[in-house]
């Protein structure tokens, strides 16, 4: 199992932003056309999920369901050159930040994976930055490593019996289908569980990719 996190949900997750954000700064002149690497989406409309998905995990937090997801659904301007989107995906990232900030540590909100905490919605912000942007970095051939602090976090957050002996980046990296490890081939299926450890009766409901 990964250490639990070492420093506060809001400052690993805006560590993770700004990692992910300095890498794709270097590579607003590439072509963003081309695939995300593993993915069906082009690097420009990943970043589209990815703005969809931080802003999601507030509103979830925000807005507390029980058996749904929101009504807000945010977006990036098409028309919009890739400076001015990762201006939009820092803004999505600062949103969740600091909603994760305020929101007391009892507050549970829906999500698919397994209603939450504050906690546990950091922590898919985080992975979702790290993924995309190595999805993008790959497609892009942009050098990039992430910071251990928010991968490792994260990692012991939604995948508390992932395999030990690795980089905390490699092993998230293997626990969402993306590498395979030594003696692990690259896994097809895969889902986190971002249920609190104090409430888990019973296992995830289903798989997908992100």
């Amino acid at each position: 199992m990964a250490p639990a996190a070492t420093a506060p949900w809001p400052e690993l997750l805006s560590a993770a932003a700004g990692s992910s954000l300095a890498a794709l700064l270097t590579a607003t002149d590439r072509d963003w056309s081309r695939p995300a690497h593993g993915l069906d989406w082009t690097c420009r409309e990943t970043l589209d999920h990815l703005a969809l998905g931080l802003t999601g995990y507030a509103g979830l937090l925000i807005a507390r369901p029980r058996d749904r997801y929101i009504t807000l659904f945010a977006s990036l301007d098409p028309a919009a050159p890739v400076p001015a989107c990762l201006e939009g995906i820092r803004i999505a990232a600062s949103l969740l930040t600091s909603t994760v900030r305020d929101t007391p540590p009892h507050v549970r909100a829906w999500h698919p994976w397994g209603h939450s905490d504050a906690a546990g919605f950091a922590a898919m912000g985080i992975t979702e930055l790290l993924l995309h942007t190595y999805d993008i970095a790959h497609a892009l051939e942009c050098p990039w490593a992430p910071p251990d602090g928010p991968a490792g976090a994260a990692l012991a957050r939604l995948f508390p019996d992932a395999p030990t002996g690795h980089s905390p980046f490699d092993t998230l990296l293997w626990c969402t289908g993306r590498i395979p490890l030594p003696g692990r081939p690259r896994r097809t299926e895969w889902q986190w569980n971002g249920t609190p450890a104090g409430d888990r009766n019973a296992g995830p409901a289903s798989t997908a990719r992100s």
